[in-house]
């Protein structure tokens, strides 16, 4: 028989390692969370720059007003405040969250890390539709504004129709998306350089500014309809965040503790053909977001999506917040297309990753 004085000792060696797992996860749990709200300050901030920003050269007292106060700020300030940096801005969050929560969800459904929205040919798809509407200037009877967004949604859509179809033949594979995402790329672009062919030079000139992604088209009219679409969006993928965390394990095991990865993969595929369509309909083509923010929430703070989509969400927002302030910036009394701007924010990361070798993260 043990001796009753023995029994708690037992009991105390056994709780030692429950209480120091708990420990450390407690202490994971806190880092993570640490670090979500210390992007959300950064953001934040940018966000105050974005709006203090612009080539009109307004004071800080003079914007302030413009934004808390607007009926004792003056007409110009209170339309420059109001109407075009607050609708930019605006914009600029809703865009990088966005596109970095599609890019999470691209790179988690395929287990690739160079999948995104842009890589895989739906920004070109949109690309390929607003330069077609604006080549043909076919405008819609009761909402002109809404024509050339709504080609280019329009057509982002059928391109992820085309990729899911070419897919859904081979079973829904990953690596058989990829292939048929890159080769719905590749067709896209050549159809953007044939139309950019036939254009009349004026007509170029305009698809080209729309290819370069520009902030310049927010307004209140368009802001509402990407909040919408980003709002329904991640409410459809709330409930299946774990079984996106167990999908990063793999498709056997995902399998075996009951996720039914066919139907996820494909209900995330769609999530994603709408977030990247109403990301880009109206302020172009962004690149590189879409690929970088998911990586940057990724060494942040790991694969668990409780965490890991908010992240994305906030880097992504980060990242166009920030090129809005470089691109009105770069050139004073101007504003550089954005597009622009996160490519060369994004090449330097890519090879930032290379360089690091972050497998460790796949």
């Amino acid at each position: 028989m043990i001796p009753a004085s023995t029994a708690p000792q037992k009991g105390a060696a056994h709780a030692a390692p429950d209480t120091a797992i708990s420990t450390v996860y407690r202490g994971l749990i806190l880092r993570r969370y640490t670090r979500l709200f210390g992007a959300a300050a950064i953001l934040t901030a940018l966000i105050i720059a974005d709006i203090l920003t612009g080539p009109a050269m307004l004071g800080l007292t003079e914007v302030l007003t413009g934004l808390f106060t607007p009926a004792t700020a003056d007409a110009t300030t209170r339309v420059i405040v109001q109407d075009i940096r607050l609708p930019m801005t605006l914009m600029a969050i809703l865009v990088g969250m966005s596109l970095g929560t599609a890019g999470v969800h691209m790179q988690t459904i395929l287990g690739n890390p160079l999948a995104s929205p842009y890589t895989l040919g739906f920004s070109a798809a949109a690309g390929f539709g607003a330069a077609l509407a604006i080549l043909t200037g076919f405008s819609l009877p009761f909402l002109p504004w809404l024509t050339v967004p709504l080609s280019a949604f329009v057509m982002c859509v059928l391109a992820a129709a085309l990729v899911f179809s070419f897919s859904k033949m081979r079973g829904m594979r990953p690596e058989i998306m990829v292939l048929a995402g890159i080769a719905t790329l590749f067709m896209f672009q050549s159809a953007q350089s044939l139309v950019q062919y036939l254009a009349a030079p004026e007509v170029l000139q305009a698809i080209v500014f729309w290819l370069f992604g520009s902030l310049l088209k927010a307004s209140w009219n368009n802001v509402p309809i990407v909040a919408i679409v980003f709002a329904i969006s991640t409410a459809a993928v709330i409930p299946n965040l774990w079984q996106l965390t167990a999908l990063r394990l793999g498709d056997a095991r995902a399998a075996a503790i009951g996720v039914d990865v066919h139907r996820l993969r494909i209900r995330l595929f769609v999530v994603v053909a709408f977030l990247t369509a109403a990301a880009v309909a109206f302020v172009g083509t962004i690149g590189f977001v879409g690929l970088v923010a998911p990586h940057i929430a990724r060494m942040l703070v790991g694969e668990d999506q409780r965490v890991l989509l908010p992240m994305a969400a906030i880097v992504g927002a980060i990242i166009m917040t920030g090129a809005s302030v470089l691109s009105k910036l770069v050139s004073p009394g101007g504003v550089v297309p954005i597009g622009i701007v996160t490519a060369l924010i994004g090449v330097p990361f890519l090879f930032f990753l290379i360089l690091r070798g972050q497998r460790r993260h796949w």
